[in-house]
Protein backbone atom coordinates (compact mmCIF):
# COMPACT_ATOMS: atom_id res chain seq x y z
CA UNK A 1 0.00 0.00 0.00
CA UNK A 2 1.45 3.35 -0.98
CA UNK A 3 0.46 6.72 0.31
CA UNK A 4 1.58 10.17 -0.60
CA UNK A 5 1.76 12.74 2.14
CA UNK A 6 2.93 16.30 2.30
CA UNK A 7 4.81 17.65 5.28
CA UNK A 8 2.69 19.67 7.65
CA UNK A 9 3.86 23.25 7.37
CA UNK A 10 1.75 25.99 8.84
CA UNK A 11 2.51 29.55 7.91
CA UNK A 12 1.71 32.12 10.55
CA UNK A 13 2.44 35.82 10.82
CA UNK A 14 5.32 36.83 13.09
CA UNK A 15 3.07 38.99 15.26
CA UNK A 16 0.61 36.14 15.84
CA UNK A 17 3.44 33.73 16.60
CA UNK A 18 4.91 36.07 19.21
CA UNK A 19 1.49 36.45 20.82
CA UNK A 20 1.09 32.68 21.03
CA UNK A 21 4.49 31.95 22.56
CA UNK A 22 4.73 34.78 25.10
CA UNK A 23 4.89 33.72 28.74
CA UNK A 24 1.95 34.66 30.90
CA UNK A 25 2.61 35.46 34.55
CA UNK A 26 0.06 33.61 36.68
CA UNK A 27 -0.88 34.09 40.29
CA UNK A 28 -2.45 31.66 42.70
CA UNK A 29 -5.80 32.61 44.18
CA UNK A 30 -5.40 32.95 47.93
CA UNK A 31 -8.91 34.02 48.91
CA UNK A 32 -10.68 30.72 48.21
CA UNK A 33 -12.18 28.53 50.90
CA UNK A 34 -10.85 25.02 51.31
CA UNK A 35 -13.43 22.27 50.89
CA UNK A 36 -12.94 19.40 53.27
CA UNK A 37 -12.26 16.07 51.61
CA UNK A 38 -15.33 13.90 51.36
CA UNK A 39 -14.75 10.32 52.33
CA UNK A 40 -15.69 7.63 49.82
CA UNK A 41 -18.41 5.61 51.55
CA UNK A 42 -20.39 2.48 50.86
CA UNK A 43 -23.21 4.47 49.23
CA UNK A 44 -20.72 6.04 46.81
CA UNK A 45 -19.44 2.55 45.91
CA UNK A 46 -23.02 1.36 45.39
CA UNK A 47 -23.78 4.34 43.14
CA UNK A 48 -20.65 3.71 41.06
CA UNK A 49 -21.52 0.06 40.54
CA UNK A 50 -25.13 0.91 39.71
CA UNK A 51 -23.99 3.44 37.09
CA UNK A 52 -21.67 0.87 35.50
CA UNK A 53 -24.44 -1.72 35.36
CA UNK A 54 -26.79 0.80 33.72
CA UNK A 55 -24.18 1.79 31.15
CA UNK A 56 -23.40 -1.81 30.24
CA UNK A 57 -27.07 -2.73 29.91
CA UNK A 58 -27.68 0.27 27.63
CA UNK A 59 -24.80 -0.82 25.39
CA UNK A 60 -26.46 -4.19 24.93
CA UNK A 61 -29.79 -2.72 23.86
CA UNK A 62 -28.50 0.27 21.90
CA UNK A 63 -25.35 -0.81 20.07
CA UNK A 64 -23.47 1.75 18.00
CA UNK A 65 -24.31 1.50 14.34
CA UNK A 66 -21.59 2.67 11.99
Amino acid sequence: MTSKTKPSVIQIEEESLQQLVTEVKETIATNIQQVENKKFGITDMWNSQRNVRTTVSRRRYFPKSF
